[in-house]
């Protein structure tokens, strides 16, 4: 239904406009614009343009209301609250108050960037080596300085020969625990408005991909290169250069001109749009997570994993949490790596005020080894997240964000206990 004169009426109220005033500046009657606020007359073309201006409003926002994205940002936003929200008015508000709408949803991918970002470090911290031998180099180098200074000050005294020795000691232990110590804070320590610091050379990656949505124009056939192209480490280079070759092929079975509209009559469903053009499931999903952002688009998330469950490409959407620092097993895309070639389709509902429901749809693919069939095959699992706005189903599969941020304290499938203090109680 066009609720076009709907929103024009809720826009009019908000600027404590009269119906009487709003129609003689756009030269119309009165009772012509009743009917048009009760959405008995259809409305288009020059008049909602005026009637727009009017407002101080932007024409696509009356004619089309809010956009799909950010509605789906903002609810996700209240997903990880604890509070109860109007979600039913996501669409009014996000209309009527895009800037506010807009600051809300900016808010909350802040703190889930945020979040994610404290997991990796708790992560990083716990198991890696490097620095557990950095932090053991300034106790060493604090517990000799403090040992010698001890010496040197007691009662005791220490002939000039040993004092010297001992001086020396003590430079070279302190020298090193500035060394040691510049390192840790650098470790720790980005300024406010520096980039986010990649931890790995795949984050990195996924970082220059985000800049555009994981869509490559230059990988397009007769595409333009991207300007000003993010700087990366030759690690994360190479992994862009694999990126690039599949995206390649992707494209080039699946052009722009073909998968866009089959996308849109779908609804972004993979497997209709699989089954129109004819195309692998896995490809497809792949496809449809990489293609240039479209005004009425949901948005698409993408998980590609191994065998072991290691997350090799991560596209999140907004609001879910997702991190390969510790990804929930209940997620569809493990079920499809016990049973490759069959496609699995579900409804995974994160909690929150309102839930946050996703429709994922997962395949894993069994790869031939490519030093001869005499080795184990290798198995790739892919998924596809879209937003969902239907009513939760009585299948949908109950995931989290990973147990350190889940609240789900009754999951079967929790391995540990949360590290994060939340309110919410389930």
């Amino acid at each position: 239904m066009d609720r076009t004169g709907s929103r024009i009426r809720a826009r009019r109220l908000d600027a404590k406009m009269a119906q009487r005033d709003l129609a003689q500046s756009v030269g119309i009657s009165a009772s012509y614009l009743n009917l048009i606020e009760h959405d008995r007359r259809r409305i288009g073309g020059k008049l909602l343009t005026q009637l727009a201006a009017a407002l101080n409003l932007d024409p696509a926002l009356l004619a089309e209301g809010a956009d799909a994205g950010l509605v789906v940002r903002m609810r996700a936003a209240a997903s990880q609250t604890g509070q109860t929200v109007e979600a039913a008015q996501t669409s009014d508000l996000a209309g009527r108050y895009p800037g506010w709408a807009r600051l809300i949803a900016a808010q909350a991918d802040r703190i889930a960037a945020l979040e994610q970002r404290t997991q990796m470090l708790e992560d990083r911290i716990t198991h890696d080596p490097a620095l557990a031998t950095a932090l053991h180099g300034v106790i060493s180098a604090v517990t000799s300085i403090q040992s010698t200074a001890a010496i040197l000050t007691g009662e005791s005294k220490v002939d000039a020969d040993w004092q010297a020795r001992f001086h020396r000691n003590i430079h070279d232990d302190a020298a090193r625990l500035a060394q040691t110590s510049a390192a840790l804070i650098a470790y720790f320590d980005a300024p406010a408005n520096a980039p986010p610091v990649s931890l790995s050379p795949l984050e990195e990656a996924e970082q220059a991909l985000s800049r555009t949505g994981f869509h490559r124009p230059a990988q397009e056939p007769d595409g333009a290169p991207l300007a000003n192209e993010l700087q990366v480490s030759a690690a994360a280079a190479g992994l862009l250069a694999d990126y690039d070759a599949r995206y390649r092929a992707d494209a080039a079975a699946l052009p722009l001109a073909t998968v866009l509209p089959a996308a849109k009559a779908a609804q972004y469903d993979p497997l209709r749009v699989a089954a129109q053009t004819g195309r692998p499931l896995a490809q497809v999903m792949r496809r449809l997570a990489a293609l240039p952002a479209q005004g009425d688009a949901p948005p698409l998330g993408l998980l590609i994993c191994d065998a072991a469950g290691v997350v090799r490409l991560l596209k999140p959407v907004p609001g879910a949490g997702l991190s390969r620092a510790g990804l929930c097993p209940l997620w569809p895309i493990f079920s499809a790596l016990g049973q490759p070639g069959r496609a699995v389709a579900a409804q995974a509902v994160l909690p929150g005020t309102p839930d946050l429901r996703l429709i994922c749809h997962a395949i894993a693919e069994v790869i031939p080894h490519p030093d001869g069939p005499h080795l184990p095959p290798l198995i790739e699992a892919t998924m596809l997240l879209r937003p969902d706005d239907g009513p939760a189903a009585a299948a949908a599969v109950p995931v989290g964000a990973g147990c350190r941020l889940c609240p789900r304290s009754a999951c079967p499938a929790r391995r540990e206990p949360a590290s994060v203090s939340l309110s919410m109680t389930l």
